[in-house]
């Protein structure tokens, strides 16, 4: 089977010979990278570069995995998500788009299943939410933005609960 034209692209003069459709999926890997067998590589994802996926990861979606990148365990990468360089995703890591709340001050982020960022302070979600008054009222925060900013980090809080549970279950349906 001939290579997609997104797929030729995504490597400058790489030709159909030069890639090859993953036995599990149907994902696109590069003469260059290494995939193993056990890896889930849905049919739009691209591995290229010196990039290895191995272990039980799974790469899902328009994901594109390159460079010196290693994804192994149980990771799992999704959507359009693009892990390059020298980067590592492994063991239950989520690599998604963060939910991302623009506030009226700062920009809030779901940095992992149990952190939240708000502009250049990160915390355990449980001290956002103990402490977020405090935080805010420290920072110069008007009472509004302080009951703003609680709504917001609420809301993340329910995502992240939402995405550990359902980590949680992947697992036990792994075992």
């Amino acid at each position: 089977m001939n290579a997609p034209q997104k797929v030729l692209d995504s490597v400058f003069g790489s030709k159909p010979e030069d890639w090859k459709q993953h036995a599990n999926g149907g994902g696109w890997v590069y003469k260059t990278a290494k995939v193993e067998s056990t890896v889930y590589l849905h049919p739009t994802s691209i591995v290229y570069g010196n990039a290895w996926v191995y272990g039980d990861a799974r790469v899902y979606g328009n994901a594109w995995v390159y460079g010196n990148a290693r994804v192994y365990g149980g990771a799992r990468v999704y959507g359009d998500a693009r892990v390059y360089g020298d980067a590592r995703v492994y063991g239950y890591a989520w690599v998604v788009s963060p939910p991302y709340i623009q506030g009226t001050r700062h920009a809030l982020t779901l940095c992992s299943l149990t952190q939240i960022a708000v502009g250049c302070h990160v915390h355990d979600i449980t001290e956002w939410l103990t402490q977020y008054k405090a935080i805010g009222k420290r920072e110069g925060y008007t009472t509004e933005q302080v009951a703003e900013y609680g709504r917001h980090l609420a809301y993340l809080a329910a995502i992240a609960k939402r995405l550990q549970a359902a980590a949680k279950k992947a697992a036990k349906t792994k075992k």
